[in-house]
């Protein structure tokens, strides 16, 4: 990583030496074929305040502020970045939002832009220029960084999950290969439960891996939260279908998963409590990077395998998108807008990308390219979670209601209360659908 960053900063250098501004150096890469410059100058005396959410992996924040301390570099805007708990980036945004002062830009979660897209600035100029260059934007990213045909928010990718697992657990189980049908995978949980190598997924109020799981457990099912008018309909036969598989599936996980947050499968799978969760790469990025002989011996033992389909056909995934969005009270939006066309630029973006072992899944096309998909093939499950990805929505609109139905768990308690049998399937289905109604008012 070391290596990258200082081939970039000395190609960036070059161009300022010979004379560039700091707009040229922002609208670098102005080839036969390739999108218009973007022309931003930052303000005069510019200086910014970035809120983004803490690592799970080290790369990722140590590329990430590598970048930043670049883009400094090269603009002469001081940039101070404070990185948050995940569940504390989205009500310190609002806060933000509501009294008009705070960070000038904040790398949020999911539809965070949609609640407030009045304070927002446009960043119509950013998204249509990163778009034209680097081969379009998946169709989730536009769902979630435009409102009325304007972008609010810059996707920066999403934390993309796969069924993380043992496989020699898996094939101890009777399984040669990872099932790709909702049948297969109940099957196998109930194998290797079976062999005293259980499987357990988040069931607490997880922002990551509990929402990533459920979701994709309901939608395989064909339920969903809304409609296409927004009226709810999550009680539902295939929302019942889906808790009653939910039971089943519940009865192979090792105790304790109800209370589960977004670090306990991490450390139950390492610590061998678990043969098989639902993770990002940061499993096997722990395992690779530990200094633990006994942990390291599980190295080529992980498996990844993408979200089973349902009757559908087609995946339905949901994985925990990040973007970024700038305020209006800034008094620096050249500055803010800059810095994040700065940050996805191909020479900041694949580096960091890399430094996090493709931690985070990209919202542009052009990126399937990055070597780090393919330098190792356990990589590469999580090269195409945006491309997979179902907006959190689905199938309703995204804003207020739906941010608000997500930052109360209703889907996840919804199916924690039936699996675990606190109340039956119908009456999980019932409670959610009261819940929802009270946000999602026609």
């Amino acid at each position: 990583m070391s290596n990258i960053d200082r081939r970039n900063f000395l190609k960036m250098s070059a161009g300022l030496a010979a004379g560039l501004t700091a707009g040229d150096v922002l609208a670098q890469g102005k080839k036969a074929g390739a999108a218009p410059a973007l022309n931003l100058k930052p303000e005069k005396g510019a200086k910014l305040r970035v809120l983004r959410w803490k690592r799970f992996v080290a790369g990722d924040e140590d590329a990430f502020m590598a970048n930043t301390k670049r883009f400094t570099q090269k603009t002469g805007v001081e940039v101070r970045v404070d990185n948050e708990g995940w569940e504390d980036v989205r009500p310190k945004a609002a806060v933000a939002a509501n009294v008009g002062s705070g960070p000038d830009l904040i790398y949020g979660w999911f539809d965070d832009p949609h609640q407030y897209p009045d304070k927002l600035i446009d960043l119509s100029d950013v998204g249509n220029y990163l778009g034209a260059k680097y081969g379009g934007w998946f169709p989730v990213a536009e769902t979630y960084g435009k409102r009325a045909g304007k972008w609010i928010g810059i996707p920066l990718g999403a934390a993309g999950a796969t069924f993380v697992h043992r496989i020699s657990h898996m094939q101890a189980a009777g399984f040669k290969e990872f099932p790709k049908d909702l049948k297969g995978f109940l099957e196998l949980c109930k194998a290797m439960k079976a062999k005293n190598t259980p499987a357990g997924f988040a069931l607490g109020n997880a922002v990551g891996d509990g929402n990533s799981w459920v979701h994709w457990l309901v939608w395989a099912h064909g339920g969903k939260m809304v409609d296409a008018k927004n009226n709810v309909v999550i009680n539902s036969p295939e929302t019942i279908k889906a808790l009653e598989y939910a039971k089943e599936l519940y009865a192979t996980f090792v105790p304790g998963t109800l209370s589960w947050l977004d670090p306990n499968n991490n450390k139950a799978f390492v610590d061998g409590q678990v043969s098989i969760t639902n993770n990002g790469i940061s499993i096997y990025y722990a395992v690779k990077t530990s200094t633990d002989a006994k942990v390291k011996e599980m190295l080529s033992d992980i498996g990844h395998a993408n979200y089973p389909i349902g009757p559908s056909g087609k995946p339905t995934e949901l994985h925990l998108m990040s973007q970024a969005f700038a305020f209006k009270y800034s008094k620096f939006p050249n500055a803010a807008k800059a810095y994040i066309a700065f940050m996805m630029e191909k020479e900041q973006y694949e580096p960091w990308q890399q430094a996090a072992i493709g931690y985070i899944t990209h919202p542009l096309k052009a990126y399937d390219s990055n070597p780090i998909w393919t330098v190792d093939p356990k990589h590469t499950p999580y090269r195409d979670c945006v491309r997979n990805m179902t907006a959190h929505s689905h199938a309703g609109t995204l804003g207020y209601a739906s941010a608000a139905a997500m930052a109360d768990f209703i889907l996840v308690n919804m199916v924690a209360e039936a699996a675990s049998g606190s109340k039956t399937p119908k009456e999980a289905a019932e409670r959610a659908e009261k819940r929802a109604q009270r946000y999602y008012k026609v």
